[in-house]
Formats: structure tokens, C-alpha cells, sequence
């Protein structure tokens, strides 16, 4: 089967790497864009028009923690895309993993719209949370909540690259059957490694703000800023190891499928 559409779509190249999975969308790729679509549904800002011009302003506070939401589920929609048509495999593994994938995504949408909304809210005074009976403001998070809230964040942050690290190792083990050449293989490896120093970050924080309470948490947040950094030193290492690899431009590499050249 692997080998029937490697054949079939042997001239699809995308940056120097075959596309295998450009036939009919399969069913688990068609109820990942579902679920994935019915979470950014949740992420709304109001699902209520405004009937008035204020309530149009308080509606439109939201605005900014919706766009960085849907930015980083878009982004999981696009990683997961990209790895469907790189590889174009839908066995039983990868069916369990887009399960995991999905089942994440949606119990971790509220915590992820409800930190940035926090986030967004303490820097342009925003609405400062729900109101008692008694109309007392009550404030979104207590200070001894905010390590638990931010390891649940943490958590669900590195369960999802988690989950996609390994989907690319499953590849990896699986490239003499995909028929995979030596430029295919470093991609291969090199999103696998991405996404597990992306996994590693959040374990951090989460790990931060479990182990040092309220202390840590501001050292806990600040763990996302080393994102930038990695990836960019990541990028960087391995985009010279790779243009040592790739085909010259309107060419194809002479490499022999399946040989996995100095990584074993």
C-alpha cells in the first residue's frame, strides 16, 4: 500500500521532500478537522452579539487572547497536516496518537483561552473576573492556585509536541517501508527533535511551578521565552547539516532510498 501511492505520487515534492499523502483524506484526518474546528468554536470571544456599543468594547477586550489561541491550535492543526501528507500513514498507532492529539487539544482549549485571557487582562486591565451574590469582585486566580494553574498549562503544552515527537519517531522506524532517502530521514529526525525540545519546555515549567509554589511561577512563565532561543540555535545547527543534504534547486538528491546515512 505504501509502496502503490509512493509510486502514484512520486513527482509530488515539497522542499525536497515526497509527498505521500496527497490521495482522499482519510477518515481520522477528516474527524481531526472537525474536532479541531469544533475547539477554535469554543474559543470564541462571545457567542452573543452585543447589543450595545460597551458591550461591543468589553466583548472586543478579548480579541487579542483569542487571535494567540487560535494561532498556537492553527499551529497543531498545520503540524498535524503536514505530517499527514509527508508520510500519508493512518495505521493503528497513528490512529491512537491522533486520539491522544484530539483529546488533548479539546480538554486543554479552556486552560489555554483562560491564561491568556489572564495574561492579556493583567496588562490592559481588563475585567478582573467573576462577582460574588453579594457583589464582591472575586479575582480570577488565587495566588496559591497560579503554580497548579500553570503546571495544567505546562502539561498540556508538552502532551501535545509529546504526541507529535512521537508520530515522527513512528515514521523514523518505519522509513525502509516509506522508502525514505537520506534528505527525508534528517527532516524526519529533525521535526522529531523540534517537537521534543518544544515537549521538554513545557515539562520544565510545569516542573517549576510544581516544585517551587508561588515563587517559581514567574521563573515558571518565563520558561516559554526559551523557545525562541532553542528552536532558533535547533534551526540553525541542523539547516547546515541539511544543505549539505538537499537537492540542488530544480534537481532531485542522488541518495539511495532508505539509507539513513550517519544517524544509526
Amino acid at each position: 500500500m505504501i509502496r502503490e501511492s509512493l509510486s502514484k505520487r512520486e513527482a509530488a515534492v515539497q522542499d525536497g521532500f515526497r509527498l505521500r499523502g496527497l490521495g482522499e483524506v482519510s477518515r481520522i484526518e477528516a474527524l481531526s478537522d472537525g474536532v479541531i474546528a469544533f475547539a477554535i468554536t469554543l474559543l470564541v470571544v462571545s457567542l452573543e452579539v452585543p447589543r450595545t456599543f460597551d458591550e461591543l468594547l468589553v466583548t472586543m477586550r478579548g480579541f487579542l487572547a483569542f487571535a494567540i489561541t487560535f494561532a498556537m491550535l492553527f499551529h497543531v492543526w498545520f503540524t498535524q497536516f503536514k505530517f499527514f501528507r509527508r508520510y500519508g500513514l493512518n495505521d493503528n498507532f497513528v490512529i491512537w496518537m491522533t486520539a491522544l492529539l484530539l483529546f488533548v487539544v479539546l480538554f486543554y482549549v479552556y486552560p489555554l483561552k483562560f491564561v491568556w485571557t489572564l495574561v492579556i487582562n493583567s496588562f490592559t486591565g481588563g475585567a478582573p473576573g467573576a462577582v460574588a451574590p453579594d457583589g464582591t469582585p472575586l479575582p480570577p486566580v488565587r495566588r496559591e492556585q497560579v503554580p497548579l494553574m500553570m503546571s495544567i498549562f505546562g502539561f498540556g503544552f508538552a502532551a501535545v509536541f509529546a504526541v507529535f515527537a512521537l508520530l515522527y519517531h513512528h515514521a523514523y522506524r518505519r522509513r525502509a517501508q516509506l522508502e525514505l532517502n537520506e534528505l527525508e530521514v534528517f527532516d524526519t529526525r529533525e521535526q522529531m527533535q523540534e517537537n521534543a525540545l518544544m515537549s521538554a519546555v513545557g515539562l520544565l515549567s510545569a516542573g517549576l511551578a510544581l516544585g517551587g509554589g508561588p515563587r517559581w511561577v514567574p521563573l515558571s512563565w518565563m520558561t516559554y521565552w526559551l523557545i525562541g532561543p532553542v528552536q532558533f540555535l535547533h534551526g540553525w545547527l541542523m539547516g547546515r547539516r541539511r544543505r549539505r543534504l538537499a537537492p540542488p534547486p530544480g534537481g532531485r538528491a542522488e541518495v539511495e532510498p532508505g539509507v539513513p546515512g550517519d544517524w544509526e
